[in-house]
């Protein structure tokens, strides 16, 4: 099935990853940096992979900005949260309240090698 991928030439340059909201604590909220759940790790000692790696939050605008109704917001995964495989990340503007629960692509560069 690989070979089949590398003949059309869709290869995906990233990890799939899901917002799960704010840093918080009890009384305070933390806007600038967010939780991010990295599909298939599920402990701390596998984030250390993706420390550093570039994010990307790609949504839908209503108006349309050089050719293209989609726009980005990039960020970059600082440090590993918890024990489940949850990242803390920063992005270059705060990512809106509605980016909850919504997909990001982890991409795996820069690499750390």
């Amino acid at each position: 099935m690989a070979e089949e991928e590398q003949a059309k030439g869709s290869m995906r340059l990233y990890v799939k990853g899901v917002v799960l909201g704010y840093k918080r604590g009890l009384s305070n909220q933390y806007n600038s940096t967010n939780l991010v759940k990295i599909q298939g790790v599920d402990d701390k000692a596998g984030t250390d992979f993706y420390l550093g790696k570039r994010i990307a939050y790609v949504y839908k605008a209503h108006t349309e900005k050089k050719g293209s109704k989609f726009r980005v917001i990039w960020g970059r995964v600082m440090r590993p949260h918890g024990a489940n495989g949850v990242v803390r990340a920063k992005f270059r503007k705060n990512l809106p309240p509605s980016s909850i629960g919504g997909p990001v692509r982890v991409m795996l560069y820069p690499s750390r090698v």
